[in-house]
């Protein structure tokens, strides 16, 4: 039995990956912001076989209140072996362009805090000699685009971050996994126009349950966005900048 910290838990594809681990009898600890949503996903777990299910309501974006957070994490399920990080934001790139306030928040939330909350959790694995940390970023880290540069980049710099993590842990005990999905039809997503490059969040979720499962280092959900953002980022400069990516 896993003890699993889940923040950012109320969100699709995180609630689907938390359906595969009740039903593995994982115990689970469910962080969001949402008092009734959290309640009303526990109680969905605990039919599924969770072993355990709690919750705590947190705002990533405020830092101070990671550490209790993660305190009461460990004294509700008797420790941590596994934390899944899975919130952020999607933010309108033309309101980022225009307002430096407004891309500063976006790289707050889909970056610092993350990395501010994943450095505590990997000081504290560090310690016990065992763990496993996985964060959910996005193919839109790969390279920057003008679609959404600003989201890219901060998913970029939270990949560079989870590498150095992964290098510096090597050796330690503690497995770092980066979870790179590319376009996912979730509520985020609602005013897309969906195409066939669109998953579900059961396949982005059964994909991160398995690459958790066997302690992977990366996993591209689905599959093919491996090819994809392969052929992007060797796409030469003077050619990508004729493109409409």
């Amino acid at each position: 039995m896993r003890k699993i910290l889940i923040v950012g838990a109320t969100s699709a594809i995180a609630e689907q990956a938390a359906r595969r681990f009740a039903a593995d009898g994982d115990a689970l600890f469910l962080v969001g912001r949402r008092a009734d949503r959290l309640e009303a996903v526990a109680d969905d777990l605990k039919v599924r076989g969770a072993h355990t299910t709690g919750t705590h309501v947190m705002d990533a974006d405020d830092l101070a209140a990671h550490a209790p957070m993660l305190d009461a994490a460990e004294a509700a399920l008797g420790g941590l072996d596994t934390v899944l990080v899975a919130y952020g934001t999607l933010p309108d790139q033309a309101a980022c362009a225009a307002e430096p306030a407004t891309a500063v928040a976006a790289w707050h939330t889909n970056a610092v805090s993350q990395i501010a909350l994943l450095t505590d959790v990997a000081n504290r694995f560090e310690r016990q000699g065992h763990g496993l940390i996985a964060a959910i970023s996005s193919v839109a880290g790969d390279r920057g685009r003008a679609s959404n540069y600003v989201y890219g980049s901060a998913k970029a710099g939270l990949n560079a971050f989870l590498d150095g993590l992964r290098h510096r842990l090597f050796g330690s005990g503690v497995q770092v996994l980066t979870i790179r999905p590319g376009m996912v039809d979730t509520p985020m997503t609602a005013e897309f126009d969906k195409g066939p490059l669109f998953a579900s969040p059961e396949k982005v979720g059964g994909d991160i349950h398995k690459a958790i499962g066997k302690r992977r280092a990366v996993c591209y959900t689905p599959g093919f966005w491996w090819l994809i953002m392969t052929v992007i980022q060797s796409l030469p400069r003077a050619v990508f900048h004729r493109t409409q990516l």
